[in-house]
């Protein structure tokens, strides 16, 4: 094997499926923010100051986001403790820092730092990893799991512990291991849910298996945006007319239920080039970390990869009616600034893994 000495620094077909995604964003933006133009420039503005973080990123070699990966975790931990002191209140939850002219939300920032930490601590051991790497590893994704719980938001909190697990998975433990975790998660389970979550979340949960017991209340999110996405049919509506969304019959219908929009207007047609857009993306992500260099940027490229998956798959499964609403945005799709900066940084650590890939 050898490493390509002048690759290009943007990997085409990663930032080509990524402006796609933006494409199609805009379009179901626009509708679903009732054609607001002011909502479409912040979107694209957003959109263009984290294209520029992309390109930077790309152009930082993997050995230096190596040597940062401490650094980036232990700023992502302070960052997570001034929320909680300091934080804005906002829907019953103290998630985000006002810096004046923009408003960020530190947990964001852990989907990127929990995999460069934890694959910068097994980089430094052979695989599979020791038992004490293995700790380690899980005491990273506990520390700020914990603290997002506390601002709170569950949602988030299950998947950056979700990004973190799998990376820790991809590292080769035995399954005697990934077993006797189950088993620990089967324990801990019926005490987070006495103990940690609060009455709204435990309602959400139960709201999955009978939304209609409270069409009005607890059940009306998902009821609506079921009805959506159905009457969408096979092929949508058509722009600008969905009913259930031009009606505001759909709630937050720009940030975490704007699939049930786009689903609705561009019907299953619409649906399946979305998902295979997606598909794609992964696959991209997965490929570069099977073609990494080396144990850190095969670990990092994995990591960031599922954290795009479980993002998709928890904001689709949660406007479908199949998981419970945790408030998960659809990535690159839905409106809001922390969220976009952070996956564009992600696909910009991607391409620089990508430069430094060995080539058969």
């Amino acid at each position: 094997m050898r490493t390509d000495t002048n690759p290009p620094y943007i990997d085409l077909p990663l930032f080509s499926v990524v402006l796609m995604l933006f494409g199609l964003s805009l379009v179901i933006l626009y509708s679903a923010s009732g054609e607001d133009m002011d909502r479409i420039m912040k979107h694209g503005i957003r959109f263009g100051f984290g294209l520029v973080l992309l390109v930077i990123f790309a152009r930082i070699p993997p050995r230096v986001l190596l040597q940062w990966s401490p650094h980036v975790y232990l700023t992502g931990l302070i960052l997570l403790m001034v929320v909680l002191a300091i934080g804005i209140i906002g829907k019953g939850a103290q998630r985000w820092l006002d810096l004046g002219f923009f408003r960020f939300q530190p947990s964001e920032i852990m989907r990127i730092a929990i995999p460069m930490m934890i694959a910068w601590i097994l980089a430094r051991t052979s695989l599979p990893p020791k038992p004490l790497s293995i700790f380690l590893g899980i005491l990273v994704v506990l520390l700020p799991t914990v603290l997002v719980i506390l601002q709170p938001d569950l949602g988030t909190a299950i998947l950056i512990a979700m990004t973190g697990i799998t990376v820790i998975f991809l590292s080769g433990i035995g399954w005697k291991l990934i077993f006797a975790a189950l088993f620990a998660i089967s324990i801990i389970a019926p005490a987070m849910w006495v103990f940690v979550l609060h009455d709204y979340q435990r309602s959400r949960v139960l709201t999955l298996f009978d939304p209609w017991a409270d069409p009005l209340g607890a059940g009306y999110h998902i009821i609506q945006s079921i009805i959506a996405i159905g009457s969408g049919g096979f092929q949508g509506k058509g722009w600008l007319s969905g009913t259930q969304s031009q009606l505001e019959f759909i709630p937050e219908r720009s940030t975490d239920f704007i699939f049930s929009v786009f689903a609705e207007e561009f019907g299953l047609i619409g649906v399946v080039v979305l998902l295979m857009l997606y598909l794609f993306l992964v696959f991209r992500g997965l490929m570069i970390a099977f073609y990494a260099q080396n144990t850190y940027s095969r670990l990092l490229a994995g990591g960031l990869s599922a954290t795009y998956f479980f993002y998709v798959f928890v904001n689709i499964g949660m406007v479908a009616g199949i998981l419970p609403v945790v408030g998960v945005p659809l990535p690159l799709m839905s409106y809001g600034g922390s969220s976009m900066v952070t996956l564009m940084i992600g696909f910009g650590i991607l391409m620089s893994i990508a430069r430094s890939k060995k080539i058969p």
